[in-house]
């Protein structure tokens, strides 16, 4: 079963916040794990456990339950990628912070209530505001479940079936459906950004222009290989239509070369099918190609082709 921790980040580690979150890493000083038990609450962690980490909120120093109506302004979920750790590498530049984990982001929430959060998490992380940044773990992954599912919806990309992207940390018991939902909140915002209000628009594959259902935020660097602000650059976001160029696109049939047109791999070979739909897209110019874009998609040839 999984386990979620809740930790409180104040306003003064904004900068140390963004860091960790562009290193994927979290860390603390010895210190403040060597309080009761924060050391082994933090080691208990697993690969494919959450981390959800809270920034700005309101006045700690209240009863229990007092953050039930709080607004936190902004709630991160993550999920480990690596265990308890210790590395006296400097990453932040006020502090090493040696006792660390590593963590991938998977949603990003501005302005959310107490009530969203739920009663477990709000309580939490207002115990963790008061232990400076100590993790509080509980078993399982409900309560995270249930704020998942409080947030607002973003539009009708979200309701996209996801596809499979090999390389995403894995949990023998992780709720597996939780990190679609969150990742394709991710691909939803960066949909919705890419299409800016359009009824239709055009694959950049095979160039021809469909009703939005049917177009893909596509990654052009596998999501589960890039940098969280590789993520996030619409560079390496493409459209990419639900006819078939996102699938023969996303397992290596086709690629994109360096003068920006479509080629056709030796693994369409595999299959006639496969071939005869790849060969149809082969030479086309590739819409949207640019210096911006280039690096993205030699990596796609560099590593899902090859």
């Amino acid at each position: 079963m999984p386990k979620t921790a809740y930790i409180y980040v104040p306003a003064p580690s904004k900068k140390n916040l963004e860091i960790g979150l562009d290193c994927g890493l979290w860390g603390w000083k010895s210190a403040t794990l060597d309080r009761a038990t924060g050391r082994p609450d933090v080691q208990s962690l697993e690969v494919g456990d959450y981390l959800v980490l809270a920034h700005i909120g309101p006045q700690a120093r209240v009863p229990a339950g007092g953050w039930a109506n709080a607004i936190l302004k902004r709630v991160i979920v993550t999920q480990i990628t690596q265990s308890y750790f210790r590395d006296s590498t400097q990453v932040w530049p006020d502090d090493t912070y040696p006792e660390r984990i590593g963590i991938d982001l998977l949603a990003d929430e501005a302005n959310v209530t107490g009530a969203t959060l739920g009663d477990q998490a709000a309580e939490a992380l207002r115990l963790s505001a008061n232990k400076q940044g100590a993790a509080l773990v509980y078993p399982g992954a409900a309560a995270l479940a249930e704020f998942v599912t409080e947030l607002p919806t973003t539009d009708e990309g979200e309701q996209q079936q996801l596809p499979h992207e090999p390389g995403a940390v894995t949990h023998a018991g992780a709720d597996s459906a939780l990190v679609e939902v969150l990742v394709r909140r991710e691909q939803s915002k960066l949909r919705k950004k890419m299409l800016d209000g359009a009824d239709t628009f055009t694959c950049a594959l095979c160039g021809r222009h469909l009703p939005v259902r049917f177009i893909r935020a596509a990654h052009i660097k596998r999501r589960s290989q890039a940098s969280r602000e590789e993520r996030l650059q619409l560079s390496n976001i493409m459209p990419a239509c639900l006819l078939g160029c996102d699938e023969l696109f996303e397992h290596g049939y086709i690629y994109v070369t360096e003068t920006g047109h479509v080629a056709v791999s030796g693994k369409a070979g595999e299959h006639l099918a496969l071939k005869e739909a790849a060969d149809q897209l082969a030479g086309k110019s590739v819409g949207g190609y640019s210096e911006h874009r280039a690096p993205y998609f030699a990596w796609h040839r560099n590593n899902v082709v090859q």
